[in-house]
This record gives C-alpha cells, structure tokens and sequence, in this order.
C-alpha cells in the first residue's frame, strides 16, 4: 500500500532523513521505532505531504505522492493523528469530528463515521457537546483518533498515540490500534513505548539518526539485542 523509496528530508542544513526505504502491506500494523531525533515523525510527515523530500520517492497504493499537498492525499486514503494531539480547543468533539469528516459530502456517509467514532471511543459519546480543550489527556488522544478516522483512510499514520498517558489509557489505546486493524484499516505507527509498539504490530522499522538500521517481523526486532538493550531496557 505505502512505499518510500531511498528519501532524503533536510531541515536546513540538517539531514533529517537519509535514504530512508520502507513498505506498508495492506491491512498491516507496522510500526517505526528509535530513540528521539531519529526521524520517525519526520518520516510521517513526509508521507502526509507537510514535509517535501529533497530526493527519493513515496508511492500509495502503486502512485508517486511525492509531493503532493496533504489535502489531497487525505482525499486518496490517508490521514494522520499528530503527536501532541491537536484538537481544536475551542470546539466541541462533534465539531472536532465534523471537521475530520469534511471531505464528506454525504450526511449519511457522515453519521456512519461517526458511530464507527464513538463505537470505538464511546466515552467520546458522553462528551459530544463539550469543548476539546477541556478534556483530558487520554479523551483528547481518542478525539484526534476518531477524527482521523472521519475521513474513512485506507492507511491511518499514528504520531505517538501514547504519549504522555496513565498506563491504563495506554492499554487502551493500544487495543483501539488492534480493533482498527480488524475492522480492515492499514496503520503506520510511530511509538515511543516500544514493546507495545511491538506486542501490537505485524513489522517493525528502527530508525537511528534518520537511517533505517533494522527491520524485520516485530517478534525478530523485539529480540534483536541492540533493540532490547537500547529501547526495551533489558
């Protein structure tokens, strides 16, 4: 579904990205892991068209997305929750949903997405009416997931789901990953946390400033020694 092919991102002068190569299968979770710095959000945001590669290519479902504006590629499938969350403050939680559905014209298209939203959140469902800015931590991760998925993406970027969260928002979420794939939704997950990045993954990726250095089944990565000594603190 998802190929990048030998890209390079500079920030500046910086060489954030070096000939990074990488595959996403349909119907796989595959996940991006490395210590900070390394390029893993960088990587997402080259994908979702806000960073622009200086060389290298990035092809969806068999087309060159290089490039494109990010509006666009959330029209052919793709869209992305952000690290940091970014809800709208002001907003309510529908109304943050509403806008992650925008491209959706249909109104019974719409209320469909919706309930597939609060299916998967249903304590986004007590809070309809109140303003993002006001909840908590985890309640926002669920609303910047939800409305991620209002645009029905073929492939769903994840940026740090867990970030930040109380261990038992953390199961939560990672389960919401694992019913997201389920239900037929291609993820990209980049994740701090990584052994349940790799508990809850078909294939991993190991990024060290910007390189991929290891790749592999999540099984084998988890049991590399430089990933058990570096990220899995054994």
């Amino acid at each position: 579904m998802l190929t990048l092919q030998n890209v390079n991102v500079f920030y500046g002068a910086i060489h954030a990205l070096r000939d990074v190569s990488l595959t996403v299968n349909q119907g796989e979770v595959v996940t991006l892991i490395g210590a900070n710095g390394a390029g893993k959000s960088t990587t997402l945001r080259a994908v979702t068209g806000l960073l622009a590669p200086k060389s290298g290519k990035i092809l969806f479902e068999g087309k060159d997305i290089t490039g494109l504006p990010a509006h666009q590629l959330v029209a052919r499938g793709i869209s992305m929750s952000p690290e940091g969350r970014g809800v709208f403050a002001n907003l309510t939680v529908l109304e943050n949903l509403e806008m992650g559905g925008y491209l959706t014209k249909d109104s019974a298209a719409l209320k469909k997405q919706l309930e597939r939203g609060f299916s998967l959140f249903p304590r986004l469902r007590e809070r309809i009416k109140q303003r993002a800015g006001t909840l908590s931590g985890g309640e926002q991760q669920m609303l910047a997931m939800a409305r991620a998925l209002m645009s029905r993406p073929k492939l769903l970027l994840l940026d740090e789901p867990s970030l930040g969260l109380a261990p038992i928002m953390c199961q939560t979420i990672f389960s919401t990953i694992d019913e997201i794939k389920k239900e037929g939704t291609t993820v990209l997950l980049v994740e701090q946390n990584a052994s349940a990045a790799l508990r809850h993954s078909d294939r991993g990726y190991v990024l060290e400033t910007g390189a991929v250095i290891l790749e592999g089944t999540s099984a084998a990565v988890a049991t590399d020694r430089r990933v058990r000594e570096a990220y899995l603190g054994e």
